[in-house]
């Protein structure tokens, strides 16, 4: 694929792993050598059976303050939430941005979107 693009292999990794990620509602599989191949599919997330899977999922994570809120913003596209339910999730993780160097901002935003996707299964 680099030489079709002209480019070095790691300019197709970092494109990969910045432009399609899980929180934007990517799956990339690779496989590196001649027989190698690029999966890219788009998570669909119909295969979890309801949010609590999702916050399953989100709890051994690691996500950055633009990864939770790309998430919200693909449960949205989704359909998983409500326009309104995204909206008053992003006011709230974005409160926290008034301490942007915390080292603790990410994992609070984390931490707030689980409880706000609790409080949605339980309406």
């Amino acid at each position: 694929m680099a030489v079709k693009f002209s480019c070095v292999p790691s300019q197709i990794n970092y494109v990969l792993s910045t432009r399609f990620t899980p929180d934007k509602g990517f799956l990339v599989e690779s496989r590196r050598g001649g027989g190698g191949y690029i999966r890219i599919t788009r998570i669909n997330p119909l295969k979890f059976n309801n949010l609590s899977d999702i916050i399953n999922e989100l709890q051994g994570k690691s996500l950055s303050t633009d990864q939770v809120l790309n998430i919200v913003l693909h449960l949205y596209k989704e359909k998983t939430v409500t326009r309104r339910e995204a909206k008053i999730m992003e006011a709230a993780l974005r409160e926290l941005d008034v301490l942007p160097n915390s080292p603790f901002s990410a994992d609070l935003k984390k931490q707030l979107l689980i409880k706000m996707l609790k409080a949605v299964i339980t309406d």
